[in-house]
């Protein structure tokens, strides 16, 4: 996969982007990521890339002509163009699952108020959102959408079940779960987990996904239940 984002603070990126999972996927070549700084697009001695809005109001915008010069030269034959900012649909699991799919994602960080709406309206493929919470820039939630994507990738993981059980992927929260020792100051693992009864441990950890659910996430099991 190919990942491209246009920020004007790629110097955020260095250190999350270069460990863990995301660092050995570059490494096996399942992740090409480069990052690019919205102002080498601007052509001014500034190298302005924002304005204020028509039509009065606070802060800026950023102007279409810098995000419309790199997309298009950044722009490959299959790439899905995504803003990332607080008006986007919420992601989630479903949308990391659909984005895994696809051979190159253009991301761009919003910044001050927002974007010139014509870029939402002629550029973009997607708007995204990780919250209904503000930010000061979309650096971190393009992290999080790249991580959370990377993580799908066939080999990313290692063990490519792993993706498959955890909370979000079954539209439930995952199960409890535990490792040695079996006592740990008084505390004992669960006995169904230490029977050998596979058909029996499924069933009990089914029950805890749904249980634990229905505490902590009910809207969940709301959302699947109205499908």
């Amino acid at each position: 996969m190919k990942v491209d984002v246009i920020t004007l603070f790629p110097g955020m990126f260095a250190g999350p982007l270069d460990e863990s999972i995301i660092k050995r996927a570059r490494e096996a070549g399942l992740l090409d990521l480069g990052m690019h700084n919205l102002r080498d697009y601007a052509h001014d001695r500034h190298r302005t890339v924002d304005d204020r809005p028509f039509g009065g109001g606070p802060g800026m915008l950023l102007k279409p002509e810098p995000i419309f010069e790199a997309v298009e030269a950044l722009t490959r034959e299959n790439t899905r163009v995504i803003l990332v900012s607080p008006s986007g649909r919420r992601f989630n699991q479903a949308i990391a699952r659909e984005l895994a799919g696809q051979e190159h994602l253009l991301m761009v960080c919003g910044h001050y108020e927002g974007f010139d709406e014509r870029i939402r309206e002629q550029l973009a493929d997607d708007e995204l959102s990780i919250g209904d919470y503000v930010l000061t820039n979309g650096a971190l939630p393009v992290m999080v959408i790249i991580d959370a994507v990377v993580r799908l990738l066939p080999g990313a993981l290692g063990d490519d079940d792993s993706s498959r059980d955890e909370s979000f992927s079954q539209d439930l929260l995952e199960y409890p779960q535990y490792t040695r020792p079996a006592e740990f100051r008084g505390w004992r693992v669960p006995e169904v987990l230490v029977s050998g009864n596979h058909a029996l441990i499924a069933k009990w950890r089914a029950e805890q996904a749904r249980q634990r659910t229905e505490e902590r996430r009910p809207d969940l099991l709301e959302k699947k239940e109205n499908l």
